[in-house]
């Protein structure tokens, strides 16, 4: 295997928005155009299969074998007993992150490398397959509307199945506070698991997007501090957490303002000063901004009991707010579709000008 061959594969899939930028620049012929449109293609093809079908079978889900792999290292790096300086449990947790980081990468970039040699469309196609498993919208959307069901049978069962998305402690919550938590819990994840593995697909295509993914999922699992898991598997992620946090933190905090400024495009502008005020109270150096802007938005307050309060004078949500808070998200998903469609005609027409351009000289 020379380094030449390392080289490629490394850089397989390169990076969707400098290719759309080198395509839609290029003066001459259109010769860079094949690569962005099948990057524009893997997008649509992955939101129109998680509209249509959701997540893939368990078996097939990239994402579940991550948790597993994410499940097995930290069982034998976090420690059993609450340490005041692990510092070596840090470091070892921070190598197995970095580790499953790059295996991430090289896989999909393996099997971007694959599919340079087929057609541009067949590229976009099978991409956008790879991609679907590192987003979610449909299931995220399904949860949400299943708290709020829980919630029309008894409180007690909205509290229990809210439980299924937070890790805090729903047992003591109000109605209002559970749609607060769920709606919460919408926004964030807009970003986390929509917004987020886009724009690093744009950035570094799918090799970019399965590294994020992977990052999210560490720190779902790793990343908050304090005990976790029950019997035989209690562990304590003060120390061997932090890398993942912090990783996640980096990675998302781009996606999570973004995702804050089209909620609030979406919603007619909202006061940027008063999102950047409630987007500093919560702990998250990112969670605040999608939850602020949805807040906002809908006119809500959302709080963590003792923790935050998002917009304080807002009024408690009902029940029409969680299917309003779901409207105004779908509208944030449906325009990363319509900016791909239009991308992609834009290159269209680009390509067709050219193509025009050089008949007419070649005729001339």
């Amino acid at each position: 295997m020379t380094a030449g061959w390392l080289g490629e594969l490394a850089l397989a899939g390169g990076s969707p928005l400098l290719q759309l930028v080198q395509a839609m620049t290029d003066a001459g012929p259109a010769v860079y155009w094949q690569a962005p449109m099948a990057a524009l293609l893997a997008v649509l093809v992955a939101l129109l299969v998680d509209w249509l079908w959701g997540e893939p079978p368990v078996r097939l889900h990239p994402v579940v074998y991550m948790g597993q792999l994410l499940s097995l290292l930290g069982q034998a790096i976090a420690p059993r007993e609450a340490l005041e300086r692990a510092y070596g449990r840090f470091v070892l947790a921070a190598l197995a992150w970095c580790l499953l980081a790059g295996v991430a990468w090289w896989v999909y970039a393996a099997l971007m490398y694959l599919l340079q040699a087929a057609p541009w469309w067949l590229n976009g196609m099978v991409a956008g397959l790879l991609l679907k498993p590192l987003l979610s919208w449909r299931m995220l959307r399904s949860e949400v509307l299943a708290v709020e069901a829980a919630l029309g049978e008894s409180l007690d069962a909205g509290r229990a199945r809210l439980s299924w998305l937070v890790s805090r402690d729903t047992s003591q919550l109000d109605a209002a506070t559970v749609r607060e938590s769920a709606i919460e819990t919408l926004a964030e994840n807009l970003s986390d698991s929509v917004l987020a593995p886009l724009f690093w697909f744009a950035v570094a295509g799918l090799p970019g997007a399965a590294l994020y993914r992977l990052a999210n999922t560490a720190d779902a699992m790793w990343g908050y501090p304090g005990w976790r898991g029950q019997g035989a598997q209690r562990r304590h992620w003060q120390w061997a957490g932090k890398w993942a946090a912090r990783a996640d933190d980096v990675l998302n905090w781009l996606p999570a303002r973004i995702t804050a400024a089209w909620l609030a495009a979406l919603a007619g502008g909202l006061s940027w000063p008063g999102l950047r005020r409630d987007a500093a109270v919560t702990p998250s150096p990112n969670g605040g901004w999608p939850m602020g802007a949805m807040a906002q938005a809908l006119g809500l307050r959302l709080s963590k009991p003792g923790v935050y309060q998002l917009n304080p004078q807002g009024r408690p949500p009902q029940a029409l707010d969680v299917q309003r808070a779901l409207a105004l998200a779908g509208r944030v998903v449906g325009a990363q579709a319509l900016c791909a469609l239009l991308l992609a005609l834009g290159l269209a027409l680009k390509i067709a000008i050219a193509a025009m351009a050089q008949g007419a000289l070649a005729h001339g």
